[in-house]
C-alpha cells in the first residue's frame, strides 16, 4: 500500500471514530449488514441502516429482528440505529459500509451489479473525508476495479487516501453459531493506502473492543483473496469427506466411524463431515469467484473446481439412496417427507440449500413431496415454485422421510416414525434406538 496522507481528513475522522461521533451507514441489512449495524449501535455509533426492501425497514422500525427473531435487543438500539430506504442518508455519514449480495449468474460468473449500483450511489452522496468499506464477498480486485472508479465517477472525491478513504474487510458471519458472532470474531481488513487501513482498523477496533481482534492485510486484494481462501478451504475438505463417504459405502465401511477414529489424533487433522451438499451464501459461491478471476491470468483452478463438482453431485446421491431405500416401490408417486429446508441446523436461511436440488430431482422422478421445517418454513425452487412447511409430521403418513437438516427443536424420534423408510444425510440418527429402517449417508 502506498499513497500520501492528508492529515486534516485523517485526523478529523480518527477523532470522530474515537469519540463515537462518526455516523456510519451500513448498506444492506441482511445476514451480514444487520448484525454489523446493531453491533456498531451497541458501541455508541449513530448508524443509518439502509435497506432497499421497505417491508424489512418497517419490521426493524417496529423492533423486529428478521435475521435472529429470538433476539430482543433491537428496540433499545433504535435510538442509535435508524432503518431507512433512503440512500441519500449517505451524505450525512462519515463511514459507509457495503454489505450487499454478490450472487452468481446462470453462467456461474460473479454478479457484482449490486456492489456497482451502491458504489455509484455513494459517489453521488459521499462527503470528502469519508471512509468507504466493502464487506461483500467477491473476487480479488473488486475494491480497486469496481468500487473505486464508481465512487470517484461523480468527482465529489477524486483521490483515494487523500480526500476519501477506501478499504475491504470480508464479512465473517456464521448464522446459528452460539460462540462466535460479529462482536468477537477477528476482522481482517486491507486498505487502498496506509491511511485507509489505519482508519478502517480503528473503526473495527471500536466495534470489537480490542486491537488484538483486528488483522491488517497488505492490500485490498490480499484481504479479498483471504476471504475466498477461508471458504474454499471448507469446500475442498467437505468434498474430500463426501467422496470418502461414497467410497466407504462401496467398501462396506462407515465413514462416520472413520472420522471419529481419525479425530483422536491431536495434531494435523481437522474433522469435516459428509452431507447432502453445501449451502448458504458463501461456500457454494466463493470458489467460482476465484475460478472466474483466475482465467484472467490464464490459470485454471482445477482442484477447486473438482471440489465444487463433487459437492454439487451429492443431492443426486441422496436421491439414489432414497430410491434404494424404497426398493421395488420406487419414487414414482411415492409420498416423500423432506425434513429441513435450511442449509444448516437452527437457522432460517435456505439460500443455496442442498434441499433445493434434492427436491428438484425428486420432482423429476415424480415423487409427491411434503416439506417439514418449522424454522425455515419454506423452500424456493429454481423454477419459482415454493414448497411450504407443514405444521406437524403425521406418523406413518409417508413412504419415505429424508433428513436434510435436523433442527434442535425437532423431535427426532417422531421423525423416525413418520415413514417405514428413512434416509439420514447428516448422521443425525447415529446412536439412536430403533433405526433398523434408516439408511445413513456414508454408512452401511
Amino acid at each position: 500500500m502506498s499513497g500520501p496522507i492528508t492529515a486534516p481528513h485523517l485526523e478529523r475522522l480518527e477523532q470522530k471514530i474515537r469519540s463515537r461521533d462518526a455516523v456510519v451507514a451500513v448498506i444492506g441489512l441482511g445476514y451480514v449488514g444487520l448484525p454489523l449495524a446493531k453491533g456498531l449501535a451497541q458501541r455508541g455509533f449513530s448508524v443509518n441502516g439502509i435497506e432497499e426492501q421497505p417491508e424489512k425497514v418497517e419490521l426493524l422500525r417496529q423492533g423486529q429482528d428478521y435475521i435472529e427473531p429470538a433476539l430482543t435487543d433491537l428496540p433499545e438500539l433504535l435510538g442509535k440505529l435508524r432503518p431507512t430506504t433512503d440512500l441519500s442518508s449517505i451524505a450525512e455519514s462519515d463511514v459507509i459500509i457495503i454489505c450487499v449480495p454478490t450472487p452468481l449468474s446462470r453462467n456461474l460468473e460473479p454478479d457484482i451489479s449490486y456492489v456497482e449500483k451502491v458504489s455509484l450511489a455513494i459517489g453521488r452522496y459521499i462527503q470528502p473525508g469519508s471512509l468507504v468499506i466493502l464487506e461483500s464477498t467477491t473476487y480479488p480486485g473488486t475494491t480497486d476495479e469496481v468500487v473505486k472508479p464508481a465512487v470517484e465517477s461523480q468527482r465529489r472525491v477524486k483521490h483515494v487516501g487523500q480526500d476519501y478513504f477506501l478499504a475491504f474487510s470480508p464479512e465473517r458471519v456464521d448464522p446459528g453459531n452460539p460462540t462466535y458472532n460479529t462482536s468477537n470474531t477477528t476482522k481482517v481488513l486491507g486498505g487502498a493506502t496506509t491511511s485507509c487501513s489505519q482508519l478502517a482498523s480503528q473503526l473495527y477496533e471500536a466495534l470489537l473492543g480490542s486491537p488484538d481482534l483486528v488483522k491488517t492485510a497488505s492490500s485490498t486484494r490480499a484481504a479479498e483473496m483471504e476471504k475466498l481462501f477461508e471458504n474454499i478451504f471448507r469446500s475442498v475438505n467437505i468434498a474430500l469427506v463426501n467422496e470418502l463417504a461414497l467410497l466407504c459405502r462401496s467398501m462396506n465401511l462407515d465413514v462416520w466411524e472413520i472420522i471419529e477414529l481419525a479425530s483422536t489424533k491431536p495434531y494435523g487433522f481437522m474433522p469435516f463431515y459428509p452431507g447432502p451438499g453445501i449451502g448458504g451464501h458463501c461456500i457454494p459461491l466463493d470458489p467460482f469467484y476465484l475460478s472466474w478471476k483466475a482465467r484472467e491470468f490464464d490459470f485454471r483452478t482445477r482442484f477447486i473446481e473438482l471440489a465444487g463438482e463433487l459437492n454439487a453431485a451429492m443431492p443426486r446421491h441422496v436421491v439414489d439412496l432414497a430410491s434404494e431405500a424404497l426398493g421395488s416401490q420406487g419414487l414414482l408417486g411415492a409420498k416423500v417427507l423432506l425434513v429441513g429446508a435450511a442449509y444448516k441446523p437452527n437457522i432460517s436461511d435456505s439460500r443455496e440449500s442442498p434441499a433445493i436440488r434434492v427436491a428438484e430431482i425428486l420432482k423429476k422422478r415424480q415423487a409427491n413431496l411434503t416439506l417439514f421445517d418449522p424454522v425455515a418454513k419454506e423452500l424456493r425452487l429454481h423454477d419459482g415454485e415454493t414448497l411450504r412447511s407443514v405444521e406437524f409430521v403425521q406418523e406413518g403418513a409417508y413412504d419415505l422421510a429424508i433428513l436434510i437438516t435436523v433442527h434442535s427443536t425437532m423431535d427426532l424420534s417422531s421423525l423416525l416414525r413418520a415413514a417405514p423408510k428413512v434416509v439420514d444425510t447428516r448422521g443425525a440418527t447415529r446412536g439412536q434406538e430403533n433405526t433398523s429402517h434408516v439408511l445413513v449417508l456414508g454408512a452401511t
